[in-house]
């Protein structure tokens, strides 16, 4: 990368922190925390273990975009990362699909003490994610499963060395190193057993994530889905907008969640911002749990 691209990473990063809504009180402390982790992290290669929310903690690397941004800005997707802290309840159910390196899971199954069924397909990943549930003593609250959600039972090709943007590989892509990956429909693997809250990162297969989890998608339990719909579809010829519409058949009404005030906001479509759109299912009980929930500390602030 030459100076000028070096340059403008470097303004955007700075940006990103300073603008961090958790790190308005405490830009000082934020920068302080950027520039100790690029110094920490160069002579600890193996990485570094750092405070998460409460007394949670992450085993954080070097080039693990996702959980890096944490370090920055406390929650590196405030929104969505505080609704699973207010959403739910020790006695619910969490299921993180395209779980990365477990930062959600450790969100749902440490900070809160939610049952967590946590999926990620990249072995490699999937090391990092068992190593950050050990980390916290959550073997017995949190289900890891090394494996893709799709639409019916197979395999498919996956990248390898994306860290965050790891996604299924169409047959004809032959640029990119890649792995034969074990797919199972989320109803499978689920057994009938109704979660209060899902998030799914799988980067444009949410069509497929979605054609298998009817009875999921059905069960009374469950208050919201948690879904990123970028444009990444298009990748495998799936209709976005055709999925939005096929959820609001469903009953779910596409939503952003503010922090601050504890509010659901609803959307007249998916969010337009191109980040996470909040499905709710039934919006009176998910708001006043919200409303209900206690505070979380984050790099000491109160959330």
């Amino acid at each position: 990368m030459s100076f000028f691209g070096k340059a403008r990473q470097l303004f955007g990063t700075l940006s990103y922190i300073l603008n961090a809504p958790l790190n308005q009180s405490q830009k000082g402390r934020a920068l302080r925390r950027y520039f100790g982790w690029q110094i920490g992290s160069r002579l600890l290669p193996g990485g570094a273990v750092v405070p998460f929310v409460n007394q949670t903690r992450l085993l954080v690397q070097p080039g693990m975009a996702g959980a890096t941004g944490n370090i920055y800005a406390g929650l590196h997707e405030f929104e969505d990362m505080s609704l699973v802290l207010h959403a739910l309840r020790p006695e619910d159910l969490f299921v993180d699909i395209g779980a990365n390196v477990g930062t959600y899971s450790v969100l749902a199954a440490g900070a809160v003490g939610t049952r967590c069924v946590a999926v990620e397909p990249v072995p490699s990943t999937f090391a990092h994610l068992v190593d950050n549930i050990r980390l916290n003593h959550l073997e017995n609250r949190v289900q890891t499963c090394n494996l893709g959600i799709g639409g019916e039972p197979g395999t498919l090709r996956f990248s390898a060395e994306l860290d965050t943007v790891n996604h299924v590989i169409p047959e004809s892509d032959t640029s990119l190193k890649t792995i034969q990956v074990d797919i199972q429909a989320l109803d499978v693997v689920l057994g009938g057993e109704g979660p209060t809250l899902i998030k799914i990162d799988v980067e444009g297969f949410e069509t497929e994530v979605i054609r298998g989890a009817a009875e999921t998608l059905a069960h009374p339990k469950l208050l919201a889905l948690i879904m990123e719909l970028n444009g990444s579809g298009g990748r495998y010829g799936f209709d976005e907008e055709a999925l939005h519409r096929n959820l609001c058949g469903r009953g779910f009404r596409p939503c952003t969640y503010q922090p601050w005030s504890r509010t659901l906001v609803e959307l007249p479509g998916k969010n337009p911002s191109l980040g996470n759109t909040v499905y709710v299912k039934d919006f009176e009980t998910l708001q006043k749990r919200v409303g209900t929930a206690p505070k979380f500390e984050v790099q000491g602030v109160w959330l």
